[in-house]
């Protein structure tokens, strides 16, 4: 089982940026599919980005296109979310996702962090 702490959130002006960290412990994050997920009050957690267990592929929400950036460093057991010219509407709480394959037949297995409040003020 991994745990994964998040990092970064904190209050930023619209047009700023913020670096969202993801430190996994207990596992080897290399052997995850990583995501980073937001949600706000009365609305389904979403998914923002996600990236290989390579990190070679990475996939955006439109929303975010041109503005995040996912990545990962498997040597440091961490992935990040870099978000610049922030908007309000970005406004949530940021989720850490780490997702391994099931057994065959099975679903996969998901693993979360606490989360970390990202505010955009305007």
């Amino acid at each position: 089982q991994v745990q994964l702490v998040e990092s970064g959130g904190g209050l930023v002006q619209a047009g700023g940026s913020l670096r969202l960290s993801c430190t996994a412990s207990g596992r080897t994050l290399s052997t995850y599919t990583m995501g980073w997920f937001r949600q706000t009050p009365g609305k389904e957690r979403e998914v923002v980005a996600t990236i290989s267990r390579s990190g070679i592929t990475t996939s955006y929400t439109d929303s975010v296109k041109g503005r995040v950036t996912i990545s990962r460093d498997n040597a440091k057991n961490t992935a990040y979310l870099q978000m610049n010219s922030l908007k309000p509407e970005d406004t949530a709480v940021y989720y850490c996702n780490a997702r391994i394959r099931g057994l065959p037949g099975t679903q996969p297995v998901d693993y979360w962090g606490q989360g970390t409040q990202v505010t955009v003020s305007s």
